[in-house]
């Protein structure tokens, strides 16, 4: 326990220690959420009449970065299974960065849901009245803390061992990597099942919405791994093999295709047949009695992933440049479907046939900014401890490295190809 306690003093210290492109990163990132702290202190002196949401648009911006992030969390553990599954041991140090950013994302998860709540207080009132197996909130709170346990254990634990300069015992680790595995389609099943079950919101009652879930969240969350790795490859001296990339790559090419394929098959459903979800539909893509906010929005996200999707899909494009750019372009693109395409028109109409639009406020959008913020300050924390330990510069028996460059090799991987 002593060296464990020294472990962890020294990571804390090792957080501190960099160049000026982290100290700045880590400033920038500092103030953003100390500014989305005092609009939450605005809001807990306020009330939620300092958003946008309303009684008619119950959810907002809050929710919706809420169901993007569980999609990310979920699929960090997509690196798992071609490591202990199809044993592909050179990819076992990029595993590590993923089960990181699971836990970075579940706990802007916790955050969200937190200030959605207005009074975090309230949560009590969860606790004491759990109604579990009724509720399915009951099992989100479950399934959230539960994945982010099982993150902590797996990482803290190879992060150890490889510190200690100890081969990891597969007894301690192994169970608890395919569980994560499993639990990682459960979060999000569960969140999906949170809008399905709501009877009196006709937009979401479609069984199609659980695996458009888990394939949006399968084709961001690679996608966010990709673009993270590429920073850690340049100021690390972690190897990011071109056949990693390339395995991502097809992650996200799959999912995305099949994402779309989904979102075809139910606007199909809900136009051709003309069911109830149809005026959700309507408002949302070609606006409803001339409101029509959400619009721009959702045409924009259909633009940006269809492009995404043809880039991956030309054989000209398979080089990293192209794979950053519809990368980024997708995770703009789901972010969107999932939040502002998906939450906020499952409120309008409302049952009543009132049409109440929604348009977030600079204090909601100010706390928004502040949780990404401190949710990338964690994993940069994160990762800028587990980068020395992995190289071997930070173990029990050496000194603190003093510098966050670690003299990369000059691997010129984007004008490589990833066939």
């Amino acid at each position: 326990m002593k060296e464990y306690l020294r472990f962890l003093g020294r990571c804390f210290a090792l957080s501190f220690i960099g160049d000026w492109r982290y100290r700045l990163w880590m400033l920038i990132l500092t103030v953003i959420a100390l500014v989305g702290l005092h609009s939450w202190s605005e809001q807990l002196v306020h009330g939620l009449i300092t958003t946008g949401m309303t009684d008619q648009v119950s959810w907002g911006l809050y929710i919706a970065n809420f169901t993007f992030l569980v999609g990310v969390a979920a699929a960090a553990a997509m690196m798992v299974i071609p490591v202990y599954i199809y044993h592909r041991e050179e990819l076992h140090d990029l595993v590590i960065f993923g089960e990181l950013l699971a836990v970075a994302a579940i706990i802007m998860c916790l955050l969200f849901v937190t200030v959605d709540l207005g009074r975090p207080d309230r949560f009590m009132h969860i606790l004491w009245r759990f109604n579990f197996p009724i509720s399915m909130l009951a099992w989100d709170v479950i399934v959230l803390n539960v994945y982010l346990l099982l993150n902590l254990h797996i990482c803290g634990y190879l992060i150890w061992c490889v510190y200690r300069k100890r081969k990891p015992s597969r007894v301690f680790f192994i169970p608890f990597v395919f569980i994560a595995s499993v639990w990682a389609i459960s979060i999000h099943t569960v969140t999906a099942f949170l809008y399905v079950g709501l009877g009196g919101r006709p937009f979401w009652n479609a069984a199609i919405i659980a695996p458009r879930f888990i394939a949006s969240a399968f084709a961001a969350g690679p996608a966010i791994m990709i673009l993270t790795l590429q920073v850690i490859r340049h100021y690390t001296r972690i190897k990011v093999l071109p056949g990693a990339l390339a395995m991502l790559r097809r992650i996200v090419t799959v999912s995305l295709a099949i994402n779309m394929f989904l979102l075809g098959s139910e606007l199909f459903t809900e136009f051709y047949t003309q069911s109830a979800h149809v005026v959700s539909a309507k408002y949302l893509y070609f606006g409803l009695d001339g409101y029509s906010a959400l619009v721009p929005w959702i045409w924009v996200s259909v633009f940006l992933d269809s492009l995404a999707l043809l880039i991956l899909f030309t054989p000209g494009a398979r080089t990293v440049r192209w794979l950053n750019i519809s990368c980024a372009m997708m995770i703009v693109g789901i972010w969107i479907e999932k939040g502002m395409g998906l939450i906020i028109p499952g409120f309008v109409p409302t049952p009543l046939g009132e049409i109440v639009e929604y348009k977030p406020t600079l204090n909601e959008t100010l706390i928004c900014l502040g949780i990404w913020a401190f949710g990338a300050l964690i994993y940069t924390i994160l990762v800028r401890v587990t980068v020395p330990v992995l190289t071997g510069r930070l173990t029990f028996d050496k000194d603190l490295p003093m510098d966050v460059a670690d003299s990369p090799e000059p691997a010129l991987i984007e004008k490589e190809s990833l066939t």
